[in-house]
């Protein structure tokens, strides 16, 4: 039987709900026969990537989808790099403000997800939700969960399949609009590990 961990983040900002969480929160705890784990992590470039490393260890699943909100966004982006850059334009939930600072002095320049990112999005139009697929998880805390879920995964789990993913803003799609693509990535990721689908989707800009 198969293992899904899903992160969604606290609010930030200001805000008084996270979209991320709004969604993840409404996923049911069975997927085709997979055991789904569901965990709020602080927005905090210091507890976040700590919080999902305490739920790998809890929950030991066979994929990880951490989620996470991106107000400018209309569509959910199945995120495709993590880069190794703390750069916050806000503070985090902690008050801290990195500014051009490396996530892990050690690490790679960036990770590229495992998860069929392409063949995602499809499954994610084909569910009636905007989709994309991104180049850009930004520089803020998603990022730095993003890269350091990457850099675990291949110190401590290499069969585990793991990525990131983008909704927008509650009231651009909606929670429940945004639980609905969440499942269809989860169903993807279950049926296909990291094979991805060979469509064009590059860009040019």
């Amino acid at each position: 039987m198969s293992s899904v961990l899903v992160t969604g983040f606290e609010p930030f900002g200001g805000a008084s709900v996270n979209a991320s969480w709004e969604a993840v929160r409404r996923l049911p705890l069975r997927i085709r026969n997979a055991d789904i784990h569901r965990e709020l992590i602080p927005c905090t470039f210091a507890g976040s990537a700590s919080a999902v490393h305490a739920a790998l260890e809890r929950h030991r699943p066979d994929v990880v989808v951490c989620v996470g909100e991106a107000g400018s966004r209309t569509r959910v982006s199945i995120e495709r790099v993590a880069v190794n850059l703390d750069d916050a334009r806000i503070p985090d939930n902690a008050g801290q403000q990195p500014l051009d600072a490396p996530i892990d002095a050690a690490g790679p320049a960036a990770y590229f997800s495992r998860m069929p990112v392409k063949a995602c999005a499809l499954a994610v139009d084909r569910s009636g939700v905007p989709a994309e697929v991104s180049l850009t998880a930004g520089s803020y805390v998603c990022n730095h969960v993003f890269y350091r879920l990457m850099r675990m995964l291949e110190k401590e789990l290499p069969h585990v399949v793991g990525g990131f993913v983008h909704v927008p803003r509650g009231e651009t799609i909606g929670p429940d609009a945004a639980e609905r693509a969440l499942r269809a990535i989860i169903e993807t990721v279950l049926e296909r590990g990291s094979e991805d689908l060979p469509l064009r989707g590059g860009r040019e800009d």
